[in-house]
Parts: C-alpha cells; structure tokens; sequence
C-alpha cells in the first residue's frame, strides 16, 4: 500500500530520531559528539513514487549502518526524512525547516525541488547532492558550487549508451536510432547530444516523443515501426518504462536493440513473463545486488538483526544500491572535511570535503568518483548493463563518454541562462 504523505511524514521524524539515538540504544560513541544533520526531503506521494521507498530504505539502513560503526569520527548522523511530494513551495519550506535545525547536507530526489533550491543551497552554503536528477549545468562547480551531482547527468548516460552501441553492438555508422521519450524537459535533454555525436559518427536519430505521464504510447510506437530501427533508445521512468518495452516488443523491436536511461528496475522488467524482456540494456550507476562489501555489511549488521528500514526484498535493488551511495558519498566528504579542516562541521568545510573525493567508490559499489571544484559530477562514468531474465549482469566495463560534447553543451545551457 503506498503511504500517505502524512504518514510518510511522522514516519521520517520517529525514524530520524532512531538513526541519532542508535537504533534507540544509547552508544557511547553516540554522546561523544553532536550529531550531524542531513535532510533527505524526497517525493514519497506524487511523481517519484516508483523508486523513494527504496531509495530512502538504503539510505536509512546504511546511515543506521554507519551509527553502529561509530559515525563521522564520532559524530553520529541524524537524518531527517520528509515528503515534498514533488511540489518546489513544499521542498522550500522543508528546506527553511531542516537549515533552521541544523541540516548541513540535502538531497531532494525531484528535478522541479533541487531545481528550485539550487540557488538557495549556494546562497545559504549548504551542500545538496542531485544523482540523476536536476540541471545538466549543475556538474559545473564553478556555475553551481553547493551542487554535487555525484554521478552522470542524463547527457552522460545517452553518451554511454551510444558507445557501447559503437564498440559493441556493430558500431554507429549508418545505422538508424530511434529516441523514444517522454515529452518532458528530463525526455528532451539529450537530444542534442544525438544529434551532435550523430553527425561525428554518421548515424541517423529520429525522435519519437510521447506525453506524459507515459501510460498511453500505442500510436507512438506505431510509428517507430514504420521507421525500422536498428537500435532503439527508451527515455522515461515508472510505469512508463514498462510500457515503453511492451511496445517496442509488440512492434517487432528485439529487446537486444532496446536500450534505456537508468530508471529500469528490477520490478519493471520482474512484470514480464518468460524470457520476453531477456537482453533489454540500460545505463547502469552502482552495482546491483547484495555482493557490494557496504551492502554486505548492511546485510549482516542492520537487515538480519531486523533492524532494517524497510521490505527485506528490496535491499541490493538497482534503486536501493543508489540509495546507499547517495549517503556514502556526503559521509566520505564529511570524514575528510573533518580531517582536514576539524571541528566543527560547516557547509563550507563539507563542500570542500566532497571537491576532495577522489576514486571513492564506497567499497566497490559504484565506479571510481572523483570530484573537483570544477567537476561535480565526477567524470560521468557507469557501464551498461543487460538484464537476464534474474538481474541485471554488468556487460561493460565502467567507462565514460563523449565527454567533450556534454561539456561544450553545459557551457551553452550556462551561456543561454546568462541571457534571459
């Protein structure tokens, strides 16, 4: 049963409270130092349903994880975690709640909130993390300084897809690629990376967009199949994912050529039966599974003591991973800030912690990050992935991608801002 806002809510505070207090068991540790704040305020109710439960379930058990090993050099994190429901007045008065009670990091999972708080984060210098969501020009740190993507924007992610294309599935040139999307600003943006990689490596694109929120997509596929794609591109998330590849199936795509943005789950492709979906690819951010040495630790220490956060099913999922990561990476920042820097923890100190991230890849669960005052989305790497009927099995190296094109393309969306 999805959970209303209001217990969503209730539930964030009592679990925040946990999190500072050790589980509800005094720590030594834990009166040492003061806590840490961080407000993860995330859509729980409205538009990012199909991945904030299990998105927070990992942040929450790896931060209940990072208690019981004695937190930040003693300080433990006290995370506070609400529901915006997607609408940007709602995330600023969380936001103006969570800075009034001390947060120093935020996360908001929603394009139109971290949008709306990003001038408010480097106004109020409060680091705010943005994996996969939000501006493309925020991997630019010297336009967005408080702004860590930490992980490739969607431009990375497309340039991704079309390299493994190249180097693996025949090569680029002269074929035709269909870029199926969802007729939003997030469906939009890469089209013109196709575009410009498509005149370097002489390949065709041809756009097919459908309207959100994504249920009905019949006649656009119709016309994916009058066109006869080599290879085909799926841009969406949620429930519209699933429909994207029962339609490109039913119009003659094999889902060997169907390749897709990172939101493609685990419960979207367990929806189809048999070995239909097997071979279907996508952009890939962090290890899946529980094998990952941090989500292993997890495992043993929060989960299977039954002091896990939520559906012990769900823990190693695509989205659960990314959850965890999204914590690991503000905590390493938080732990060299602190050495480098020492008491007490400010905004400041923190985000000149992440700037010096570097190959920090939380124990094997994601690629090597590192993140400079110039980049903050860290070099744009992940790997392709393909689903195999059970998982999602690696099928590339960790790699980026025409980088040089999603830069030049930051640099113009930063040009075109300056004019309005």
């Amino acid at each position: 049963m999805k959970p209303t806002r209001r217990s969503v809510i209730r539930t964030g505070v009592l679990g925040a409270t946990a999190l500072a207090t050790g589980l509800g068991s005094p720590l030594s540790w834990a009166q040492d130092k003061a806590p840490l704040q961080f407000a993860t305020l995330l859509d729980f109710t409205r538009v990012y349903t199909f991945l904030t439960n299990e998105y927070s379930q990992g942040q929450q058990d790896y931060i209940r994880l990072l208690n019981q090993e004695g937190g930040i050099d003693g300080h433990p994190v006290r995370l506070i975690v609400k529901d915006h429901a997607s609408y940007p007045e709602r995330g600023i008065a969380l936001y103006n709640e969570a800075k009034a009670a001390g947060a120093l990091f935020f996360d908001f999972l929603s394009t139109p909130v971290a949008n709306a708080l990003m001038p408010r984060a480097d106004e109020d210098h409060l680091p705010m993390i943005a994996f996969a969501h939000g501006r493309a020009d925020a991997a630019d740190g010297q336009a967005f300084p408080y702004v860590f993507p930490s992980a490739a924007i969607y431009r990375s992610q497309a340039a991704l897809l079309l390299q493994y294309i190249d180097q693996h599935e025949g090569g680029l040139k002269g074929k035709k690629i269909a870029f199926v999307h969802i007729d939003s600003p997030f469906g939009k943006e890469p089209i013109e990376l196709l575009n410009r990689v498509s005149q370097s490596k002489g390949f065709e694109v041809k756009l097919f967009p459908y309207a959100v929120p994504g249920t009905e997509q019949a006649a656009t596929w119709s016309e994916v199949r009058r066109y006869r794609p080599d290879k085909v591109i799926i841009w969406g998330a949620g429930p519209g994912q699933g429909v994207s590849i029962r339609g490109a199936v039913g119009n003659g795509i094999a889902p060997k050529d169907i390749h897709s943005v990172i939101w493609l789950s685990e419960s979207d492709m367990q929806s189809f039966k048999g070995n239909e979906v097997l071979g279907v690819k996508r952009f890939t951010a962090v290890n899946t599974g529980t094998s990952p040495a941090l989500v292993k630790r997890i495992v043993d220490k929060v989960v299977t003591p039954g002091q896990g956060s939520g559906d012990k099913a769900k823990v190693g999922t695509t989205y659960y991973n990314i959850g965890v990561a999204s914590m690991a990476i503000p905590v390493q920042a938080a732990r060299l800030a602190l050495k480098s820097f020492g008491e007490p923890l400010t905004g400041e100190k923190l985000k000149k912690g992440y700037e010096m991230l570097k190959d920090f890849d939380a124990e094997g669960l994601m690629p090597k990050l590192t993140i400079t005052d110039k980049d903050h989305q860290g070099g744009g790497w992940g790997l392709v992935s393909e689903w195999d009927g059970r998982q999602w099995a690696p099928k590339s190296d960790w790699s980026n991608a025409y980088q040089d094109v999603v830069w030049e393309l930051i640099k113009e969306d930063e040009a075109k801002a300056q004019k309005k």
